[in-house]
């Protein structure tokens, strides 16, 4: 899924049509049910900026479009006509360039969704105590990886950049939120805003470390990388268990067999063995990471 870094540069990109008076389409007969289109076209972009994963458009006489990528939705800039295989969802044309929606099947032409969203953590400068003020209130037992991609606590930080972020500072997506530091918990945030900071400035993500590269041996320490569902959404969290150390909590044993057996909590991932126990954390300092 497109994260936070991901849409601020596509904001980047569509800056040459704001001041524009634009022709709007929706070639994709998807979009063109939703008739965004229509109340888009012939009015002037005004503004285009990122929130999150959100991307927002706001056009002459009030009217504003919402953006959302979902899983594999990309804006693209073109010149005017150039020539493309496919429909798009949506194609705003200016004098000599356009923007160019592929596959973003969520376009609003409101901002209601964007209530619920914690702070950016691509905000200029970042709003850390904000967000400091959500996790201290969020409960204690959530695991870190999970909460990282609570977008109502923080938002723009997605599947990718936790397990990269986790395995810069070397703490297990496994850790419980109870069991984090004040100072690691603002370390964490740090290092998202740096890194994705990065990526934004440099125009593309560098090369992931542990995203997607489960069995692949760690680039730090040579222990395999994992993977494993996490959270109620079951997303895929990639970690090294030999520098990040953690484990996936236990299943419960079948109520047959729970007679005699150990207590739920013990069968569950430790403090101490959700944690690496060899290495210190790194320091914000070594990034962006070399590809």
């Amino acid at each position: 899924m497109p994260e936070g870094d991901t849409l601020h540069r596509a904001a980047a990109a569509l800056q040459p049509l704001v001041g524009e008076r634009l022709e709007v389409e929706s070639p994709h007969p998807r979009a063109r049910a939703l008739r965004v289109a229509e109340q888009l076209d012939g009015r002037v972009l005004e503004s285009v900026e990122a929130l999150g994963k959100n991307l927002v458009l706001r056009f002459e006489g009030g009217v504003v479009l919402r953006s959302h990528l979902r899983m594999s939705g990309s804006w693209r800039l073109a010149p005017r006509g150039a020539t493309r295989a496919g429909r798009p969802w949506l194609l705003l044309r200016g004098a000599a360039l356009e923007g160019v929606l592929w596959g973003g099947p969520v376009l609003e032409l409101h901002t209601r969704a964007l209530a619920r969203l914690g702070p950016d953590i691509l905000a200029s400068p970042p709003e850390l105590e904000p967000i400091l003020a959500r996790l201290r209130a969020a409960p204690g037992e959530r695991l870190l990886g999970e909460t990282l991609q609570d977008q109502t606590l923080v938002c723009g930080i997605g599947n990718m950049w936790m397990a990269e972020v986790l395995w810069q500072l070397r703490l297990s997506p496994w850790l419980r939120l109870a069991q984090l530091s004040e100072q690691e918990r603002r370390a964490t945030l740090e290092t998202a805003a740096a890194l994705m900071g990065a990526a934004v400035a440099r125009g593309r993500e560098p090369r992931p470390r542990v995203h997607r590269a489960a069995g692949r041996p760690c680039p730090r320490c040579g222990t395999p990388i994992r993977a494993h569902g996490q959270g109620e959404a079951n997303r895929t969290a990639y970690w090294c268990p030999g520098c990040q150390g953690g484990e996936p909590p236990a299943a419960p044993a079948p109520a047959a067999r729970r007679s005699g057996s150990k207590s739920a909590s013990s069968a569950g991932a430790s403090p101490r063995s959700a944690r690496a126990t060899s290495s210190p954390q790194a320091s914000p300092s070594t990034f962006p990471w070399p590809e």
